[in-house]
């Protein structure tokens, strides 16, 4: 507790130099505008603010996805006594337990601040609510599976952003359109892939994948199309392609970007005429195939680059969906690690119950530049190296150990993927047409904030 005030009386001096050395600056500021930018900028966390009756004035994504209880639920409301604030509570920070929709209760820290006028007087405040890293729900193995509602045909998630997500899945899967799914390496594209056939009409029909960056461009041809008796050398009898032995299903196309120009036309024609001819035939072949493809660059920009066909790509990007990397939905970490501790659990060669504070803190502020491959892949790495039913940061890959973690989080941050000023003016657009103009449901789709959505739609004069 004393660690904790002398932090708090730290930073508050920090605070008060900072007004002392920039009030010039700060007095250039819109006080509206700048509340706003922080509220967006803040949204993932669990954060409110109240006026100064205890009714909801702001209820955050964050905080929506902590407590299970829904924005529409919350503003305007009176405050629940467990987020309370009141003018004794300023600059406190205190440690409770608060109630979820769920039978459990989650151990947060409260941090609160309250407001005044400029008269001085009491006017409402802001609070913060921070789950503790040690608590039970984090540090030991959880008693009951993955929540249901967590479990997306097999893609485990309790961030907001990701919701939106499988609302676009669920929607898209409904229909015939080809499907683009952009996200980094190991974010779970053919997981998506797969959930849009498993939704689908298609269900019982093959699904086939294939990564168009792991072979070269005439091995590419003849795996995808199929070839006949003689069309090459080696070519000694014929050879069903997977659009042909995906007939009726889905054919995933992995890093489509990396698709030579000269099969991008034959693919569009596919697309196009719905039928083919195999390397080497004399005669063409239906193709009743969905196309699910996946990439992580930004087609528009191979594009402009020479790379990739114009007409290619609008056909093949009619639904869009963007998965957000992991280091942007940070509620997935703990459910995902734990996830595969189960499953590793099953093999019955090490039993991993509990993870120990520290390491469990350096792999929450891990930025994880794999994305969820490389948790796996973490997990396995403990499971080999480590032993008995405490997980420990001595167990983690060395890069977990060579560097405190804000010298860690400096070298392994990456960039997202921004989208073009035309993507997400179109993006943003098509979101609206698919809500009928609802602006909360068409951010949701985009997973974004009402507030970011509305100041991008500003910007792009929608």
């Amino acid at each position: 507790m004393y660690h904790e005030l002398k932090q708090q009386v730290k930073q508050m001096q920090q605070t008060e130099l900072f007004f002392e050395r920039n009030h010039e600056w700060l007095g250039q500021l819109d006080s509206t505008a700048l509340l706003f930018s922080l509220l967006d900028l803040c949204d993932s966390l669990a954060l409110y603010v109240i006026d100064q009756n205890q009714k909801v004035l702001f209820w955050s994504l964050g905080l929506e996805e902590l407590s299970g209880l829904k924005q529409a639920d919350a503003i305007a409301k009176s405050c629940l006594p467990e987020y309370i604030i009141t003018e004794a509570d300023n600059n406190i920070t205190q440690r409770s337990k608060i109630p979820t929709m769920a039978a459990n209760a989650i151990e947060v820290k409260k941090i609160t601040r309250i407001l005044h006028n400029k008269d001085g007087l009491f006017v409402g405040g802001i609070g913060l609510l921070l789950p503790c890293l040690e608590s039970p729900s984090n540090n030991t193995l959880p008693k009951t599976p993955v929540d249901a509602k967590q479990n997306f045909c097999g893609i485990l998630s309790r961030s907001p952003a990701m919701k939106a997500v499988f609302q676009i899945i669920q929607n898209a899967a409904e229909t015939e359109a080809t499907v683009l799914v952009r996200g980094e390496s190991g974010s779970g594209k053919e997981l998506v892939a797969k959930a849009i056939h498993n939704l689908s009409a298609r269900r019982d029909a093959p699904f086939l994948a294939i990564n168009c960056a792991a072979l070269s461009s005439n091995l590419l041809e003849s795996e995808l199309f199929g070839h006949s008796r003689g069309a090459f050398t080696g070519a000694i009898k014929d050879h069903k392609g997977l659009f042909q032995r995906a007939h009726g299903g889905t054919l995933f196309l992995d890093e489509v970007a990396e698709l030579p120009l000269e099969l991008q036309a034959k693919l569009l024609r596919v697309i196009q005429e719905r039928n083919y001819i195999p390397v080497g035939g004399d005669h063409s072949i239906d193709a009743d195939v969905r196309i699910v493809a996946a990439t992580h660059r930004s087609l528009r920009e191979e594009v402009k680059n020479g790379r990739f066909r114009e007409d290619l790509m609008y056909r093949l990007r009619v639904v869009p969906i963007f998965i957000p990397p992991l280091r942007e939905r940070r509620e997935d970490v703990s459910l995902l690690l734990w996830h595969f501790i189960q499953m590793h659990n099953a093999d019955n060669f090490r039993q991993i119950e509990r993870i120990d504070p520290q390491a469990m803190r350096v792999l929450l502020d891990y930025q994880w530049p794999g994305n969820i491959r490389e948790l796996h892949n973490v997990i396995e790495y403990a499971f080999a190296v480590g032993r008995g039913t405490t997980l420990r940061l001595s167990e983690l890959p060395p890069e977990f150990r060579e560097a405190d973690s804000s010298n860690h989080k400096s070298q392994q941050s990456r960039p997202g993927l921004p989208l073009s000023a035309t993507e997400e003016s179109i993006a943003i657009r098509q979101a609206l047409e698919q809500s009928n103009g609802l602006v909360t449901s068409a951010a949701q789709l985009l997973g974004m904030s009402r507030a970011t959505f509305w100041r991008k739609r500003k910007l792009h004069g929608i």
